[in-house]
């Protein structure tokens, strides 16, 4: 598994970006943590999660979207292979 840190939480984020989604940290009742506009490519997480949970929210989101690799420069693309690599079921 990847470490909780903010830095791995950035690069994370950038992944989603490049891919064309936003990604706001608002308050919300969130059944999940985390909710979806997907005609606007909008990711809202609540706030009020720590590093891990937003990690967490990112990286199980990501099992239910697709990422863009072709717009991924080269250190995402790398961060991106290694989360492959840990968790084959994405």
């Amino acid at each position: 598994m990847i470490k909780y840190n903010r830095n791995n939480l950035k690069k994370l984020e950038t992944i989603f970006e490049l891919s064309g989604y936003n990604i706001r940290y608002e308050r919300g009742t969130f059944n999940s943590g985390y909710c979806m506009v997907e005609n606007n490519n909008i990711i809202v997480i609540n706030k009020f999660f720590d590093v891990e949970g937003r990690i967490n929210t990112l990286l199980e989101i990501e099992q239910n979207i697709i990422i863009q690799e072709d717009n991924l420069d080269e250190k995402s693309m790398e961060f991106y292979q290694k989360i492959l690599s840990l968790n084959p079921s994405l």
